[in-house]
């Protein structure tokens, strides 16, 4: 049994004590429209504003709904940074996110396009893979970009660089990403009850979703060639059923000759991006988030704050 009283400090404790008052831990019974609602809520909660001097605009890219965030000094500036939210495949959104993408925008100093593809089960496989896609290969006629993501995010930034590999994707950052690796070993077993977010959620959202076994498209990890991939920092949250996968992405990169880095953040969980106000440790992995994007932006390998 994993001991997160010893794992976890008192300001992520109270951080998921205070997710879990505004998300059930238990949603047995609810319906998608419910699940959805419940995260909005929760996610209100944490909504820190936008910073001053970031400018939005809602617009349509590739036929698929997006916001683009501008900052006074972002106007004319590439790369762009092209963020994919989390939530499972099935919540989340533009307002989900709106914040987080704003600040990302205001450290970095680089436009921030944050894409609201189509979720599950409405859309089912490929629909948020070829949204996602269609979105930054529509950008990329205009410049160099940076893919970001978090969680199911993580994985379709990760699975669009594998469609668009070896064009002008500067970087990738993926964040706490969900990209297939082994269900039945390592982090899946010894955080699968972990705070935030379970092995049983994990199989819940690939159900929903309904993943086709060994799809590269929905699970990167199945991949057979990870050859001329952009350079990568994958961010794990040490207390998460999906820790183990950024490491093996990282390997798997680097084993074919690429640049890839993976780092775990200790004492974190899943879903950590909300706390970055709240708690010093994902403070910190923010600031290192936004640093490795700046860093992806002038061409700069590795990243230098990872410690």
């Amino acid at each position: 049994m994993t001991d997160y009283a010893a794992l976890i400090d008192g300001p992520t404790h109270t951080f998921i004590q205070d997710t879990e008052a505004a998300y059930p831990a238990d949603t047995a019974g609810f319906s998608v429209a419910d699940l959805r609602a419940a995260y909005d809520a929760m996610c209100l909660v944490f909504y820190h504003g936008r910073p001053a001097g970031v400018m939005t605009q809602d617009i349509t890219i590739a036929d698929v709904p997006c916001r683009l965030y501008r900052g006074q000094t972002s106007q004319d500036r590439r790369p762009e940074v092209i963020y994919f939210h989390g939530g499972g495949f099935y919540v989340g959104g533009l307002h989900s996110h709106d914040d987080i993408c704003a600040e990302i925008c205001a450290h970095t100093g680089l436009s921030v396009v944050s894409v609201d593809y189509r979720l599950s089960p409405e859309h089912l496989h490929p629909a948020a893979y070829a949204d996602s896609l269609a979105v930054v290969r529509d950008r990329l006629d205009l410049g160099p970009v940076i893919l970001v993501g978090d969680s199911a995010g993580g994985n379709l930034a990760a699975a669009v660089a594998h469609g668009l590999r070896g064009q002008a994707i500067m970087g990738q950052v993926l964040i706490y990403p969900g990209l297939g690796g082994t269900m039945d070993a390592g982090s899946f077993l010894t955080h699968a009850h972990a705070p935030m977010l379970t092995r049983a959620d994990v199989v819940m959202g690939g159900t929903i979703r309904q993943n086709a076994p060994n799809d590269p498209t929905a699970l990167p990890l199945c991949d057979t060639d990870f050859t001329n991939l952009p350079p990568t920092l994958a961010i794990a949250a040490e207390c998460d059923p999906l820790a183990d996968d950024s490491a093996t992405y990282a390997a798997a990169i680097t084993a074919a000759g690429g640049r890839a880095v993976a780092l775990t953040e200790p004492g974190l969980v899943h879903g950590y991006l909300r706390a970055r106000h709240r708690v010093p440790r994902a403070t910190r992995s923010f600031a290192r988030i936004c640093a490795a994007i700046t860093d992806f932006s002038n061409d700069l390998w590795p990243p230098r704050d990872l410690t």
